[in-house]
């Protein structure tokens, strides 16, 4: 695997960083890609060097969020809920800018559609295994239920400022997912 250069990289970082700031100050749909290089501090002409416009900078950031995550559930595939959930809060703190602007009403409307869709694809052998206690639960609402559940929690704690801590919602969500899976 070939080094990036340490120069593309802080720029497509400052790129970034300069997106989701903005998004906190203006919907996306008013920001321009001129708004973007003032606040990376770079040129227009580098946005173009790395991603084809706004809107692939943004999908990018979202994918890279997304699959950072589903390295987390990758790496904690084993554990309980309890213990498995506390990286995915604690990622979520780390980078509390990004999903709460993702989460806000300024955020980009395709990311909770794409959160879904892997919170969805991460929960559905959950639900398969879920065994008796479920018996008379259709798979599809089981999976919407605890899918939406988990979605509801995660903008109710990014939104209202983490009102607890990751351990004290790890062990709250995992022991509800616990009763229900």
């Amino acid at each position: 695997m070939s080094k990036i250069d340490r120069r593309i990289l802080k720029s497509q970082e400052a790129m970034k960083t300069a997106v989701i700031e903005l998004m906190t100050e203006k919907r996306f749909d008013e920001i321009t890609l001129q708004d973007i290089s003032d606040r990376a501090n770079i040129s227009r002409g580098t946005i173009y060097l790395h991603y084809a416009d706004k809107f692939d900078l943004l999908n990018k950031l979202i994918e890279e969020h997304i699959q950072k995550l589903r390295n987390i559930c990758r790496s904690v595939a084993d554990l309980d809920f309890r213990e498995a959930i506390l990286p995915w809060f604690e990622y979520l703190e780390q980078n509390y800018l990004f999903f709460s602007t993702m989460l806000a009403s300024k955020g980009a409307t395709s990311f909770r559609n794409q959160f879904v869709e892997f919170l969805s694809e991460e929960f559905e052998n959950e639900v398969k295994q879920s065994g008796e206690k479920n018996a008379s639960v259709s798979k599809d609402i089981l999976l919407q239920f605890i899918v939406t559940s988990y979605v509801g929690m995660t903008e109710w704690w990014i939104v209202n400022k983490m009102p607890y801590s990751s351990e004290v919602m790890a062990d709250q969500v995992g022991l509800l997912l616990d009763r229900n899976l």
